[in-house]
């Protein structure tokens, strides 16, 4: 890791996370999948937009289609629900079920769990520290985007 600068490490740490199961465990995958797209339409509600197919596939960085086969794979496992508004029909708007709220709360305790793992050495100051940085980025992030 000698000579990246931040912005480097952390995507290289982003992309070791997102690659963590091994490709011939497809049922390890289709979860991390499933959590994927859960959290995803939990963080968008959490955030105050619709949770749709289109929303889904911009925050996860995917086409359309792809969104909506992670939709409808994780609404089959009862992860999600997919339902039309009244006012367009056409528009699909996807919930979080309570399995679905299940089922981030458990991914919420092995992410904390893995990260008291990766930090056990660290002061518990310098985890707050880290947790602040983090949450800043995201926030400058999410503000970026909706910079015209």
């Amino acid at each position: 890791m000698k000579d990246q600068g931040p912005g480097q490490v952390l995507f290289e740490f982003v992309r070791h996370w997102s690659r963590r199961s091994s490709p011939g465990d497809h049922a390890i995958a289709e979860q991390g999948r499933n959590v994927l797209v859960t959290e995803v339409v939990h963080s968008l509600v959490q955030r105050g937009f619709t949770a749709t197919v289109n929303a889904i596939a911009r925050e996860i960085g995917i086409d359309q289609s792809g969104a909506s086969r992670l939709v409808k794979k994780a609404a089959e496992a009862g992860y999600l629900a997919i339902q039309a508004p009244e006012a367009d029909g056409r528009q699909r708007q996807v919930t979080v079920t309570s399995t679905g709220r299940t089922l981030l709360e458990q991914a919420h305790e092995w992410q904390e769990h893995i990260f008291d793992e990766l930090t056990e050495d660290w002061s518990e100051r310098r985890r707050q520290d880290f947790q602040q940085a983090m949450t800043d980025l995201i926030h400058r992030s999410f503000a970026l985007e909706e910079e015209p």
